[in-house]
């Protein structure tokens, strides 16, 4: 294969190892029955005008499965945090003795899984329609290839069966993780 097909297939390959990596990060944001300090990824705290990323701003310590100890760096930073920390998608209700702020985390109700499982599954669908798009983006650029003559159709079919292999391949990456996320969802 030609120097331009193979950059096109790398090309192609990173992006997707990349949505899987998105993909990743999106579903440890989903809460599960266990503390994890992932779940805080995605929130970011309002101070002084400017947002900024919880971890930036506080220490976490996950003592017991199920309850999370947040030490804010800077103690004026506590009513933002607490107010970022209630107002997020968690479902959580974090208490404050003035020094540290405590995240109990609630058994999950059947009916709060089974919403974790839709937001997982759509996640999950993002990503599909990501990789396939970068697909789609590769095959035009392999076919522009041919077009301009810089490759011939063998090598540029060839190349396509290898794209559909690597979006094949990371498809199915995103399927067993989406059905690891729902058997840790589901375990009680």
């Amino acid at each position: 294969m030609s120097e331009d097909i193979d950059m096109i297939l790398l090309e192609a390959e990173e992006k997707m190892d990349k949505a899987i990596g998105v993909t990743r990060d999106d579903f440890a944001t989903i809460r599960t029955g266990r503390a994890t300090t992932a779940m805080f990824n995605k929130i970011n705290i309002e101070f002084y005008d400017t947002y900024t990323p919880i971890q930036q701003m506080a220490s976490f310590q996950i003592p017991e499965a199920r309850l999370i100890i947040i030490t804010p760096y800077d103690k004026s930073a506590m009513t933002a945090i607490e107010k970022a920390l209630r107002e997020s998608d968690l479902g959580i209700n974090p208490t404050s003795d003035g020094n540290v702020i405590r995240v109990g985390l609630p058994q999950l109700t059947e009916e709060r899984r089974r919403e974790f499982i839709k937001v997982a599954k759509s996640k999950a669908e993002d990503s599909r329609i990501s990789i396939r798009s970068i697909r789609r983006n590769a095959k035009d650029q392999l076919d522009k290839l041919m077009k301009d003559g810089d490759a011939g159709e063998d090598e540029v079919r060839r190349a396509e069966k290898a794209l559909d292999d690597l979006t094949h391949k990371h498809v199915e990456h995103v399927d067993e993780i989406l059905k690891h996320k729902e058997t840790e969802l589901l375990e009680v």
